[in-house]
């Protein structure tokens, strides 16, 4: 994709929960020349956010609708439950959910949790948000159970969680536009992936220039150098040419 094809940003959409902010760290710094701007969708308009085409890419809650979509699974979230930090549940480990068969537990219009059968007892009625279903909880109306990322992102002085095994999870997945996987979705991916910057689905660095081979060293000459070196030992043992004999001269026999 060149020239006016070319993409001025890559818009990066992700549900409440989803901390996005490693893999935009991991992208600011390979495509420093291409900004990534972040965007919050509530879980139930994610989907049809990235099929309008609204966003290059997006982090959304599973189960979701992937008609025309792209969809990686990345992680399950663990399933807590919200209480006011002087109930009961406070006082253990983890929770069940039959263990809630008697409390009031709030069910808000954006849970993002695919019960068959939601535990507790439901609330009169369903608040709108799961925001609202906070406040709930610290006026002690009723429990709300949530993925762990949302009681966090709602987190108040006077209110704790508890894990709740066994409870229905949420996955978050990485998703896009199955007829616009770009070059930037590629890379996205691969960030998300953990591939390095030279890996078979990254982009790879340019190549650099190979470096000329330094000429050999010529050999030295065998005869008039390989002599000389002859005659420097020679000279260092006592010896010389032969027509150079030096000494003592010899007796003649009679």
């Amino acid at each position: 994709m060149t020239g006016s094809d070319a993409p001025s940003s890559f818009r990066l959409a992700y549900v409440p929960g989803v901390t996005p902010g490693k893999w935009v760290r991991i992208w600011n710094e390979r495509l420093p020349d291409l900004p990534l701007h972040l965007r919050t969708v509530p879980s139930a308009e994610a989907a049809d956010l990235l099929r309008r085409g609204e966003a290059d890419a997006g982090f959304l809650r599973l189960p979701a609708d992937r008609a025309e979509l792209s969809v990686i699974p990345l992680y399950t979230e663990t399933t807590v439950v919200v209480v006011p930090k002087d109930h009961a549940v406070a006082a253990v480990d983890e929770v069940a959910p039959e263990d809630l068969a008697d409390e009031i537990v709030l069910h808000p219009l954006d849970d993002v949790l695919p019960w068959e059968r939601p535990p507790g007892r439901p609330a009169r009625e369903r608040p709108a948000t799961t925001a609202d279903a906070v406040e709930l909880v610290a006026a002690g109306v009723g429990l709300l159970v949530v993925p762990q990322s949302l009681a966090r992102l709602h987190h108040r002085r006077d209110l704790t969680y508890r894990p709740m095994p066994g409870a229905a999870e949420s996955r978050v997945g990485l998703a896009w536009p199955e007829e616009r996987t770009t070059d930037q979705v590629e890379d996205f991916i691969g960030i998300v992936r953990g591939r390095t910057v030279n890996s078979s689905r990254g982009r790879p660095t340019p190549p650099q220039p190979k470096a000329k081979p330094k000429p050999k060293p010529k050999r030295a000459d065998s005869g008039g150098a390989g002599r000389a070196g002859t005659a420097g030992r020679n000279a260092r043992r006592g010896g010389g040419p032969k027509g150079d004999r030096r000494g003592k001269p010899r007796r003649r026999s009679r």
